[in-house]
């Protein structure tokens, strides 16, 4: 299975359609985030299931248990491939997801983003170091049914020895020389994988390029 998953964001639902078939014999599956979805709603992750790439909804579902799991319930008729909640919503609302989605879809916990630092968790009162709170994320998603977690490259090789039949989905992904943008924990695509990654989710490096195809197949060549 090809790992990469090409994040499109954007909500012009035609320049998403023309950019996933250029890159579309590179990569293994589509990551449609909030700014597609929300400009396009249902309608425009039915149009991109339609070029046959599996699908992960970039949604990042966080709320109390019930609203959760109407959402999930709203969502399941897409056939999504995954589906992701904050595991900041505590065991109670990942067991509501997991339970209200079909179970042929893939519900993962989203831990620590890859812009956060440990400053910015001590800015919001969670003392201690990321790979320490992507653990005890890591731990409660586990516990709570989830399939995986999103987590960066740098804690992924501990959690999956931790947790091997889970699956991990790793963002934040910069070829050597890269411009990192607003991510702050960045690995590139070949250590992650060696790391243990399930998915490679690759944004601006593939989108922004001046030729996304030749972007997603160099990239794919080093894996």
């Amino acid at each position: 299975m090809n790992p990469i998953y090409v994040a499109i964001d954007t909500g012009d639902v035609d320049r998403a359609e023309v950019l996933a078939r250029a890159v579309a014999p590179h990569i293994g599956g589509l990551k449609l985030g909030l700014e597609f979805f929300m400009a396009q709603g249902p309608g425009g992750v039915r149009r991109m299931a339609k070029l046959g790439l599996p699908i992960f909804l970039d949604v990042k579902l966080h709320d109390i248990p019930n609203t959760v799991a109407g959402a999930m319930r709203s969502l399941s008729p897409l056939d999504l491939g995954i589906v992701n909640v904050h595991a900041g919503g505590g065991a109670a609302m990942m067991r509501a997801a997991r339970d209200a989605m079909r179970p042929e879809t893939k519900v993962i916990g989203v831990t620590v983003l890859t812009s956060i630092d440990e400053t910015d968790l001590e800015s919001i009162g969670v003392m201690t170091d990321t790979a320490a709170q992507v653990a005890r994320l890591a731990n409660l998603c586990k516990a709570s049914g989830l399939n995986g977690i999103v987590c960066s490259g740098f804690e992924v090789a501990a959690r999956h020895t931790a947790w091997p039949e889970g699956m991990f989905i790793v963002p934040g992904l910069r070829s050597d020389g890269k411009a990192q943008g607003d991510q702050k924990r960045v690995m590139t695509p070949r250590d992650a994988l060696d790391a243990g990654a399930s998915i490679l989710v690759i944004g601006r490096p593939i989108t922004g390029a001046s030729d996304p195809a030749e972007a997603a197949r160099a990239i794919a060549a080093t894996l």
